[in-house]
């Protein structure tokens, strides 16, 4: 099975290495999960496990949850996420998956997703970094402006604005893969996951860590 796990980020630190060279990582509070699901090929068509992350009140959860969750052997839980995979799986329903598969495994470098920050509605010089109009010379109270939206439609068109059009709205709160960030620390005891730089969302965001495609 390929190292992948469900976690919270705790927030950053820093770490210094044998030869004295700071590095900065973020730290993720990392399973442990349960696989409450194994996909086959024979009845799903695809090779996949599903973890569940974090015990949820069985009466915050659906009977439905509660009563997948019992097939597993586990109470409900609050986050279910799915691991495909070429191969079948070294793992069964009702199994753990802990960080210390990452360190087994020898992984170097991770990929992870989450929810970045929201920012609410933006506008277009902190959205997408325009540069605003001139500070002077006749421009009055229009200096964060997006400037002209319709002047570059195509003939026949008529004034309407083209798809795809970098204008102000809503900014942030996407969900974000963070690929190649190499893995500096495995915390087997407090089941910790230190990874060098910053990764998508605030402090306690859910996030999901599993082996870099790009690099072993």
């Amino acid at each position: 099975m390929i190292p992948a796990i469900v976690g919270r980020k705790v927030g950053m630190t820093r770490v210094y290495d044998a030869d004295g060279r700071v590095a900065p990582v973020t730290v993720v509070q990392a399973g442990p999960c349960t696989v409450t699901q194994v996909r086959t090929p024979e009845r799903d068509g695809y090779h996949a496990v599903q973890l569940g992350f974090e015990d949820a009140k069985p009466h915050r959860s659906s009977k439905a949850l509660i009563g997948h969750a019992a097939k597993a052997g586990t109470g409900p839980k609050r986050v279910h996420r799915e691991v495909r995979l070429q191969e079948s799986p070294d793992v069964e329903v009702g199994g753990v998956v802990s960080v210390a598969r990452f360190e087994e495994g020898e992984v170097h470098y991770v990929d992870v997703s989450g929810i970045t920050k929201g920012c609410g509605f933006a506008g277009v010089m902190k959205r997408h970094g325009f540069g605003g109009k001139e500070a002077s010379h006749g421009t009055e109270r229009k200096h964060r402006s997006a400037g002209s939206i319709g002047g570059s439609a195509s003939l026949g068109a008529g004034r309407a604005v083209k798809k795809g059009k970098r204008m102000a709205g809503h900014m942030g709160h996407v969900r974000v893969t963070a690929r190649n960030h190499r893995l500096i620390a495995v915390d087997k005891d407090h089941d910790l996951l230190l990874i060098e730089g910053s990764v998508p969302g605030p402090n306690g965001g859910l996030l999901f860590i599993r082996q870099a495609k790009c690099k072993g």
